[in-house]
């Protein structure tokens, strides 16, 4: 089993705990000594937690005892730095925060991960205030890609990303209000699902309101259905909650996809993606038709939503400048400051406009699901770029938002959403493929990509090199 530690899912964890084959003692220490070895050269963690292994103990004498005290009993995870965690400090990547603390409270997710018994290793960095698809910040500095550690892991969730690559926990949470789970799962080859807004609970409440959700990011399928069976849970804290009545994120998938109906739109009718990924996604496309899927190449019939996704988005980063001071504002990123003030000249009438358009494409997909259980897409219509730029240095972009086209569409439906491996490019750097439902049928992107996980060879990094100079 120690071999496997690399590779090792945490659907296999417990059960190398329940068979008494694995310990949960000898799997938080190996965590803890390759987060020690690689982290230096991806800068994945804020920080490490240094109970972890008292934990692991405790853990290792309730499963010796039979007597497990949850679903994740000793499984490690990882919390991003947005996310309220006890005993950790929570910075948001931004000098702006205290160090001092106290740290004293969960959020919901960090609190339903621990009841079931997971240990928290460490906090996973983001960009500043989450903003942006990429990850680096002032008070952390770069976040790299494991695949290559010259390019970037994507974001805002690139150290879960860059963890989960190399299997530095086994669940990593993950947090999406534009593709910040779905971009740098693209970038690193794992697989991570945006779920249906409201079933994770979030408190504090997003900057970015309803467009925000929490999510899983793991190597499988099956460990981020096994997440959400923890963490879908309602929390009274949480004011934008959805209905108690989540699914059985555990149901067993069909074992094929016969009578499914996918519609394949390979750029949405107006986006422009890399020919090596294109041909990485339409062999995708043919295991599904293998799988007895009907597949029909077809655009969902809207036209580029950015400007209703940035009236949105620009209005949730003022927020942040409202609690801050001169000086503060002076130590920001400076992408961040200037979408924030960029946010402060969107009108009342504009932003409502936005929240009306919003509206109208919810219902578009709503009709659209009736028809078809999925859509499918390319995840990213570009390679991952150097690190340390917001956009690809070479290329025509603006904005973070200008090269993610394919994911924050379904933030503005709240629609389940997720992106799994596929393959690699001429570049020898991963593909992703984003798998999007209906509202609430969340079990069909995670089924759908259970069953191309067999299809598909697993992707694992090459081993990262030395600490970047």
């Amino acid at each position: 089993m120690a071999d496997s530690f690399e590779t090792l899912t945490a659907v296999g964890a417990l059960t190398g705990f329940s068979e008494g084959s694995l310990s949960p003692e000898a799997l938080i220490d190996d965590c803890l000594v390759r987060i020690a070895r690689d982290n230096p050269a991806i800068n994945a963690f804020t920080c490490v937690n240094d109970d972890a292994r008292r934990l692991a103990a405790e853990s290792a004498r309730r499963w010796q005892a039979g007597a497990p005290c949850g679903p994740l009993d000793g499984v490690p995870v990882t919390i991003k730095d947005l996310t309220l965690t006890q005993g950790l400090p929570t910075r948001m990547g931004s000098t702006t925060t205290s160090s001092d603390g106290p740290w004293e409270l969960d959020a919901p997710i960090t609190r339903h991960l621990r009841n079931a018994g997971a240990i928290v290793i460490g906090k996973t960095t983001s960009p500043e205030f989450g903003w942006k698809g990429v990850t680096d910040n002032p008070l952390h500095g770069i976040t790299r890609n494991p695949w290559n550690t010259d390019l970037t892991p994507g974001g805002s969730s690139g150290g879960a990303g860059a963890a989960a690559a190399l299997n530095l926990g086994l669940l990593h949470q993950g947090s999406d209000a534009g593709g910040s789970i779905r971009i740098p799962c693209s970038f690193t080859g794992t697989f991570g699902i945006k779920p249906t807004f409201g079933w994770v609970p979030q408190w504090p409440a997003s900057a970015m309101s309803t467009l925000s959700h929490l999510g899983p990011m793991t190597r499988t399928a099956a460990d981020s259905a096994l997440m959400l069976s923890v963490i879908a849970q309602p929390d009274a804290r949480d004011g934008y909650s959805g209905s108690p009545r989540a699914p059985d994120w555990l149901t067993p998938p069909p074992s094929n996809l016969h009578g499914w109906r996918i519609a394949f739109s390979a750029n949405l009718g107006y986006v422009e993606v890399a020919p090596d990924i294109a041909q990485q996604v339409e062999q995708a496309i043919a295991h599904l038709e293998a799988l007895g899927a009907t597949v029909e190449r077809i655009d969902p019939g809207f036209s580029d939503p950015l400007k209703t996704f940035n009236t949105l988005w620009f209005a949730g980063a003022t927020q942040a400048l409202e609690r801050l001071d001169e000086q503060q504002c002076s130590q920001l990123d400076p992408g961040f400051l200037d979408i924030a003030r960029r946010g402060q000249d969107v009108s009342l009438s504009a932003y409502l406009a936005a929240r009306r358009e919003r509206s109208e494409l919810t219902a578009h997909m709503a009709a659209f699901h009736k028809r078809y259980d999925l859509l499918v897409t390319p995840t990213m219509p570009i390679a991952p770029f150097k690190a340390g730029h917001n956009v690809p240095p070479e290329g025509p972009y603006r904005d973070w938002m200008d090269w993610t086209p394919f994911s924050y569409p379904f933030n503005l439906t709240q629609q389940p959403a997720a992106s799994l491996p596929c393959g690699l490019d001429d570049q020898g750097l991963p593909v992703g493929l984003h798998l999007v439902a209906g509202k609430y049928q969340d079990l069909k992107v995670l089924h759908a990509a259970h069953l191309l996980e067999r299809c598909l060879p697993p992707l694992t990094p090459p081993r990262v090199a030395p600490p970047y100079a």
